[in-house]
């Protein structure tokens, strides 16, 4: 895979590239299966419409990176940042992936769907969630500080603990037994008779 490349309507199957630094490449309807990136360095590259079937994508860096129209579906993605791709038009989404660790703090995320998705310690500090969907999805040690879950559906997630006066949540949806999470910061007992 070069750099500096435009890359259209290509399949990339079983590629490992560890470690490795790809810069100023385009990757438009491409498919990317079984591939092995970990700790690839990707510098101003745009992912448009775009799908990752499981991949390693752990600890990859995404520097000044586009990505509109992304699908991953069974990857490992510990501890990408999010974060430091380019907002503008930026889109993902997640399914049947381990994203634990994932940075998406301050990203404008309105109506991503993350589905059956591990997403344990990861940090949605001031992103906007507005919308989304959070189906089956564990949110353990998720961070949700002043993020805006404006009509954000948590219904099926499991082991959120979401501050309703540190966040916006007008119209979200929790089941009944996620308003514990809701609830956590006053330490009482919530029980089912």
């Amino acid at each position: 895979m070069k750099s500096h490349t435009l890359h259209e309507d290509q399949t990339f199957e079983n590629l490992v590239l560890p470690g490795t630094e790809i810069s100023h490449a385009e990757f438009e309807d491409c498919h990317f299966v079984n591939c092995t990136l970990t700790d690839t360095i990707f510098t101003t590259t745009a992912f448009v419409d775009c799908t990752f079937t499981g991949c390693n994508l752990s600890m990859i860096k995404l520097k000044e990176c586009r990505m509109n129209n992304v699908v991953f579906k069974g990857c490992k993605l510990l501890g990408v940042n999010f974060s430091d791709c380019v907002d503008f038009l930026f889109g993902i989404s997640l399914k049947d992936c381990v994203a634990d660790y994932a940075s998406f703090v301050r990203k404008k995320m309105w109506k991503t769907p993350f589905q059956g998705t591990s997403l344990k310690g990861a940090d949605f500090t001031e992103a906007d969630l507005t919308g989304s969907k959070f189906a089956n999805c564990n949110l353990a040690e998720a961070v949700f500080t002043r993020t805006i879950c404006k009509e954000t559906d948590f219904v099926s997630a499991i082991n959120h603990i979401i501050d309703p006066e540190l966040n916006n949540i007008s119209k979200a949806k929790f089941s009944l037994y996620g308003l514990a999470g809701l609830l956590a910061k006053y330490n009482i007992s919530i029980e089912n008779e």
